[in-house]
């Protein structure tokens, strides 16, 4: 099922809520991919299960059925704690809502990955100074959330989901709260530090504003993608 340059695969996914009479079928029989290298926009009318399609991809849900490769592991046949490793090594995530931890710095939020996965705290801290500093929040990496708008917590949010160098990023409207110019930025930074080779980007969103910015754009309405559109500008620029 999987082929070279798919990040993700899935083939008539499936995923329900509820049981017996009050079953929810969310997910429909979803065909998806993402390529390595690119970043795919996942755009539809709320409801038609974007959210439920990355969460199951990111791995914070389980399917109903169907089938899914993730960087070629078949992630359906993890056990719990082989599957927090698989996340924790492979993925990074940008939520809407940030969920930055309000007692951190900004640095020591977007050192948490590292810190989770064993770094000593002084070159963790150090490391996340210096993508922040390149993310333009050098001179606050030692604001606390509260300290900071919406726009430098998205950023810290981003640098959390980068520090470790993951090769899929999944993101879930992170320009919902930002305004024209900060989305902007937002997205130019996720696609220039996150789009390599051997990486993909999957961003699920409502503002078409940033439409200009994916690979491949990938429609979804009730439970299924409907159809994927090819970015011809974003193509021309990698060849």
């Amino acid at each position: 099922m999987h082929t070279s340059d798919a990040a993700v695969t899935t083939r008539g996914l499936l995923k329900d809520f509820g049981t017996g009479d009050s079953t929810v079928r969310v997910l429909r029989g979803v065909d998806f991919e993402a390529n390595l290298g690119e970043m795919t926009l996942l755009v539809g009318p709320s409801g038609c299960g974007k959210t439920t399609l990355l969460s199951v991809v990111a791995g914070l849900l389980d399917k109903s059925g169907g089938d899914i490769s993730v960087l070629g592991m078949d992630t359906g046949t993890l056990s719990g704690s082989a599957a927090v490793t698989f996340r924790r090594k492979n993925l990074g995530f940008v939520f809407q809502q940030y969920n930055l931890l309000p007692a951190l710095t900004a640095a020591e939020n977007a050192a948490v990955p590292l810190l989770a996965a064993g770094m000593s705290r002084k070159p963790a801290i150090s490391k996340a100074k210096e993508l922040l500093e390149r993310l333009g929040l050098g001179a606050r990496s030692d604001a606390r959330p509260n300290q900071l708008s919406g726009g430098q917590q998205q950023r810290v949010a981003i640098a959390r989901a980068l520090i470790h160098e993951p090769r899929l990023v999944v993101c879930d409207e992170p320009t919902a709260a930002l305004d024209h110019e900060t989305g902007h930025t937002v997205m130019g930074l996720l696609r220039t530090a996150a789009v390599a080779p051997d990486r993909a980007v999957i961003v699920v969103t409502h503002d078409s504003r940033v439409f200009e910015f994916g690979d491949r754009i990938a429609h979804m309405d009730d439970g299924h993608i409907t159809h994927v559109v090819k970015n011809l500008e974003t193509q021309m620029e990698k060849n």
